[in-house]
């Protein structure tokens, strides 16, 4: 099912958090920090709206680090229910890309619910203070790619928040997958 996150809630301080990675290690939002800024998306296996942009998720990653920006991605859904999400499948799906960031696993979807994570892919990007100041999409893409000549929205942004410590006044909301919560 569709969702579509809210739109960005300027100076709001990112949660720290302690996860698994894909790659064994464990990493706080203080590992993954970049000096310019931070992006910490939302992401999982399985869902179209990711699997249609991870090709470019995974260009503007390496351009961001390039501009002093941290990339992290988290995947919060209930691998019970959802198993193409589980750990195992995380670890494949990150070699097999040779994702340039690390892959966390929030088991417990507490770190999904400090960030008030709404759908896969959401992004959040915080300037060098910890300081919410992009929560838009990607691209024009939805479960389908943009045009290759499409405007990167998520890497202007960040390439902004580098350069000024603020994001763009007008954005556009990540749309994708609800995140799968477990049941209560």
């Amino acid at each position: 099912m569709a969702a579509t996150a809210p739109v960005c809630d300027f100076g709001w301080k990112a949660p720290d958090f302690r996860l698994p990675a894909t790659d064994g290690r464990q990493f706080t939002l203080a590992d993954v920090a970049g000096p310019k800024g931070t992006l910490v998306m939302f992401i999982c296996n399985h869902c179209p709206y990711v699997q249609a942009v991870l090709d470019r998720i995974i260009r503007d990653a390496k351009d961001l680090a390039a501009l002093g920006i941290g990339v992290v991605a988290i995947s919060s859904n209930d691998a019970l229910a959802y198993p193409q999400d589980g750990f195992a499948a995380m670890t494949a799906v990150a070699e097999t890309h040779r994702f340039p960031f690390p892959y966390l696993y929030d088991a417990s979807q507490a770190v999904a619910r400090a960030y008030d994570a709404v759908c896969t892919p959401d992004f959040f990007g915080f300037n060098a203070a910890g300081e919410l100041q992009y929560r838009g999409r990607l691209d024009a893409s939805g479960r389908n790619p943009a045009p290759p000549d499409a405007r990167r929205e998520l890497y202007e942004a960040m390439r902004q928040i580098a350069e000024t410590g603020r994001g763009p006044a007008e954005q556009v909301p990540a749309i994708g997958c609800s995140i799968k919560w477990k049941a209560a």
